[in-house]
């Protein structure tokens, strides 16, 4: 928690709604979500649905409530990195900071909802590195996407003394592959247009055998399949794909 001096805020809470399943939701964060009349959270300009987060979080919600929704001016038209996207998710940001700051000034709680946990890859933290010097701020930990997936796929992850490596699939196949060769699990976001270097990469490494797609864990939908029977080039955002460790089993 970072406190600010004005102890007449609002309270910033960052909250973790998990992967997608309602139940899986932690007891904090629905006691936390009870205490917030504002209601923040992230989605894309399409569609007309609130988004994941706000799914997996609304039977929870207060019913007197304002919710507040940040909608990400690009996601995919650029890629990471370009200046482009820079620019716009930056101003994005600042823009939806001050909506937020105008909302705790008055005295409101505000709480912003992030899929999985609020500190994993998640939007919220570029809220909170620039509201949480200034306003009281709690961070509420949640159950994370991968989590969800390697459980729906009932496959234990690490065993022993495994190493466990998160690559995102935005790198490219090189560096892939150097994280692949110095770790003994993998957990592969950010899929995407990404995954067929990835699907490569985890071939070129002689891993496909023990990778594991999952799609939509812990959601409507749930999809778990080998690797080696993809054959889609571009894979959804709740998409994760998974190499279990082969460690010490007792």
């Amino acid at each position: 928690m970072s406190a600010a001096a004005n102890a007449s805020t609002g309270t910033l809470f960052g909250v973790g709604v998990g992967p997608g399943d309602p139940e899986l939701l932690t007891l904090k964060a629905v006691r936390v979500l009870a205490q917030c009349p504002v209601i923040a959270f992230f989605r894309k300009r399409s569609g007309n649905a609130n988004g994941n987060a706000y799914a997996a979080a609304e039977p929870h919600l207060p019913a007197m409530r304002r919710d507040l929704a940040m909608i990400y001016p690009v996601t995919t038209e650029y890629p990471v990195g370009d200046a482009r996207y820079d620019e716009a998710m930056t101003a994005f940001y600042e823009d939806q900071a001050g909506l937020i700051a105008a909302e705790l000034d008055a005295g409101r709680n505000v709480g912003v909802l992030s899929e999985g946990d609020p500190f994993f890859y998640g939007s919220f933290m570029h809220v909170f590195h620039r509201l949480s010097p200034r306003y009281p701020t709690i961070v509420v930990p949640g159950v994370t996407g991968m989590s969800a997936c390697w459980t729906a796929a009932t496959t234990p992850i690490s065993y022993g003394d495994d190493v466990l490596t998160i690559i995102p699939g935005t790198l490219d196949a090189d560096t892939i592959c150097e994280r692949l060769r110095a770790t003994d699990a993998a957990v592969f976001m950010k899929l995407g247009t990404n995954f067929p270097k990835v699907r490569a990469a985890i071939a070129r490494c002689g891993l496909t055998e023990r990778a594991i797609y999952v799609e939509r864990g812990a959601m409507k939908h749930q999809r778990v399949m080998p690797l080696a029977e993809t054959a889609d080039a571009v894979a959804p955002y709740f998409a994760i794909v998974i190499i279990p460790g082969q460690g010490r089993r007792l």
